[in-house]
């Protein structure tokens, strides 16, 4: 359709600059819109900016660690907004209230939450804009709203000929009010939800143009190493900081709360300095257990107190003296590390009032806090860039080794990128607690009438309330840090959330039992931990789903079926089971040497059942297939749906094979990968992944896969050899 000149000019003027919408998503002040005359720049409280050039920018919340929030979020707001997700470009967010998570009022990437709080906000943002801009061109052509349409980043003209784009419109519809609540695309008329997707990172990284923290380069930047005492805990009594300074390439020496700081011109420079560095250590505060002294105190725990009730149901003592049998086991699970592929690393430029840090992080609001704790600037002071991450699985929770970059460059005056070695990474970790699980179960002519679970173990946020507290509060005076981490652990699940780390999947407990006694009995041996990938449902998912597996043996009954037939109340539960069975062809004939295990989790509200096929060849245990079936809501991007559980397989099949970090007094005893094995090629399992088309609100992905494969691994071994395996890692011998 052609413009006369009044209205091109009209329309002309909206080029020149773009229109900025916040949108109105969890935690957001509100929805505000705002345009920009000149020059069209974000504003930190703006979400989605469309410009004069037709360029569309999407501020993501949420950081990218390889589980596809990239697209899977770009993808919703391509949707309403009716562009192709691959016209949209991705931010990283900086830190601000409005990209806080709902669930933690905390700015951060975990809980597989990315998608589950953010379906329906950024729905109605893309939507939202879309109507907004078809207002406008209504107001240029003189038509009615209702009658106009969208097509690929144009508004449409009633006559379904002409056509204006985005950009051409921006400035009036910057002017539109939306009134009344904005209508979302129904199902039937989505083009990229539910669709099989490409990742709109893979060409990217496929082409090493991502920058991740590793590679962050700036102008006369040098290096950093520190080295750490071998012993949590342990402090520096003197070492020789005069001739390490001497050696060619080295900028300066020095200790930090942390240990040992060593920087230099080049990298390399530094790792040779900090050969050469000898430390005499103080450990008369440091940890000194190893790891039997940890499961011993777990033991004495478990026998002098019972624990908080979690779940009470019934009466269990009643169930249990009553009982034509009472079954008992008793399991162990390792400490583990998390072992990214890129390993901790930050870059930071201290400069006169102000610090940036670039680094690779899943909670960027606590680096900033981290950043202040150990220098005289304040939360404000600091502007912290994040990058995309080469791995997450909650290590980048927890922000040391920002505190470390922070305080070398607290005393350089240049930028410095601190890298940890693999070694490092692996014997400073933050690690998967090491758990006990205490089980006892009733049975009554083959029905189970009671369940007891005694977890015994850490709880994670004893550790992590340290930065997040404060993170909360970004405004507390910094000698109210500590007091605010304490506070936060006493009002824990009164002021502050409960902590669930230690007891989630144990009070989901889902079969059908009327007695259930489900208690966690808190002792912290003081080995440091963190969040791991699935967090408390890979401890309790062996736990639970192992006994259940003896219970099954003790009631005579098939595996499948016995869980079948406890979880009649339970539809989506029913519904994985049923779909892997018939996937894993759980009746069908093996070769000799082979057997089934089944198992079946839901964790972070994805439902996810497995079949392990396995045996054990030339000494060793062998995974030929997992089959796993899916219930995770609306998949936005299916394609991404199976690769993160096939990922959680590989990550939990590490774990049941190879897992374990042990302390020999105080010290780590692993260091790399060749005594801290992860899965290989080689090794890998076929996987196939089957995903129940559901129109429920979608859930999380990153994590669901890990719980399930650990016990159907131990319930197929147990098939093969007849021994049960209660302790992990998983041995062929055992």
């Amino acid at each position: 359709m052609s413009l006369n000149r009044r209205e091109f000019l009209k329309v002309s003027a909206g080029a020149s600059g773009s229109l900025l919408l916040s949108l109105s998503l969890p935690g957001c002040a509100g929805l505000q819109t705002g345009y920009q005359e000149e020059t069209g720049q974000w504003r930190p409280d703006a979400w989605l900016e469309l410009t004069r050039d037709d360029r569309i920018f999407f501020t993501l919340a949420r950081v990218e660690m390889g589980q596809g929030t990239y697209t899977g979020l770009t993808t919703l707001i391509a949707e309403e907004l009716d562009v192709r997700p691959e016209t949209i470009e991705q931010r990283f967010a900086p830190v601000a209230d409005e990209y806080r998570n709902p669930l933690y009022n905390l700015q951060l990437t975990g809980g597989s939450t990315s998608v589950a709080t953010s379906w329906e906000p950024l729905r109605t943002a893309g939507a939202s804009a879309r109507q907004m801009l078809v207002m406008a061109a209504a107001r240029v052509w003189n038509v009615e709203a209702i009658n106009c349409s969208t097509r690929e980043g144009r508004v449409v003209h009633p006559n379904g000929i002409d056509s204006m784009p985005y950009g051409k419109l921006v400035e009036l519809a910057s002017k539109e009010v939306i009134r009344g609540d904005v209508a979302l695309k129904p199902r039937d008329q989505w083009k990229y939800i539910g669709k099989q997707n490409h990742r709109l990172d893979a060409e990217l990284k496929s082409t090493g143009a991502p920058i991740y923290g590793i590679d962050v380069e700036l102008p006369e930047m040098v290096h950093a190493v520190v080295t750490r005492s071998p012993r949590y805990g342990g402090k520096a009594r003197e070492f020789n900081a005069d001739s390490v300074r001497a050696m060619p390439g080295v900028l300066d020496v020095f200790e930090i709360d942390r240990g040992i700081a060593v920087v230099a011109d080049k990298y390399w420079r530094a790792r040779k300095a900090q050969a050469a560095l000898k430390v005499d250590w103080d450990y008369s505060e440091a940890l000194g257990l190893s790891t039997a002294d940890v499961f011993e105190s777990y033991s004495r725990a478990a026998k002098d107190e019972e624990g908080e009730s979690e779940r009470s149901e019934g009466d269990y003592d009643e169930a249990e003296a009553s009982a034509d049998k009472v079954v008992e086991a008793e399991y162990e699970q390792p400490y583990l590390a998390h072992s990214t592929l890129e390993p901790m690393n930050a870059t930071a430029w201290y400069r006169g009032a102000r610090m940036e840090v670039w680094a690779a992080t899943q909670g960027p609001d606590l680096a900033r806090i981290a950043v202040a704790r150990v220098t005289d600037l304040s939360p404000e002071d600091v502007t912290v860039n994040t990058t995309f991450l080469g791995g997450g699985f909650g290590r980048r929770l927890t922000q040391d080794y920002i505190e470390e970059v922070a305080a070398i460059a607290f005393r350089t005056d240049r930028p410095v990128k601190l890298i940890w070695s693999r070694e490092e990474d692996t014997q400073h970790d933050l690690y998967r607690p090491a758990m006990l699980h205490r089980m006892k179960a009733s049975l009554k002519q083959g029905d189970v009438t009671g369940w007891h679970h005694q977890i015994v173990g850490p709880q994670i946020l004893n550790w992590y309330v340290r930065n997040a507290g404060p993170a909360q509060f970004p405004w507390t005076p910094k000698f109210l840090y500590d007091t605010l981490g304490t506070v936060g652990v006493w009002a824990e699940g009164i002021a502050t959330p409960k902590d669930t780390s230690a007891i989630e999947g144990a009070v989901e407990y889902p079969y059908q039992v009327a007695n259930i006694d489900i208690r966690h009995t808190q002792t912290d041996p003081g080995v440091p931990i963190s969040y791991w990938r699935s967090v408390g449902y890979s401890h309790n998912g062996f736990a639970v789903e192992t006994f259940m597996d003896e219970l099954a043996h003790e009631a005579g009954e098939d595996p499948y079926r016995f869980r079948r037939r406890m979880l009649a109340q339970e539809p989506r539960y029913l519904a994985v089971l049923d779909r892997v069975a018939r996937l894993g062809n759980w009746s069908g004939d093996l070769p000799d040497g082979r057997a089934r295990g089944i198992a079946v989790v839901r964790s972070f509200g994805t439902y996810v059942a497995q079949v392990v096929e396995a045996g054990i060849e030339n000494g060793a245990i062998r995974v030929y297939r997992v089959s796993a079936a899916v219930d995770c809501g609306q998949a936005i991007n299916p394609r991404i749906v199976s690769d993160q559980i096939e990922g959680g397989i590989l990550f939990g099949l590490t774990a049941a094979l190879y897992g374990e970090i042990t302390l020999e007094q105080g010290e780590v005893q692993q260091s790399n990968f060749h005594n801290y094995q992860l899965l290989r090629q080689y090794d890998k399992p076929e996987v196939a992944v089957d995903i129940i088309d559901s129109q429920a609100a979608p859930t999380g992905v990153g994590e669901p896969g890990v719980p399930p494969v650990i016990p159907a691994l131990g319930n197929a071994l147990f098939a093969l050899t007849g021994k049960r395996q209660r302790t992990l890692p998983l041995k062929a011998d055992a």
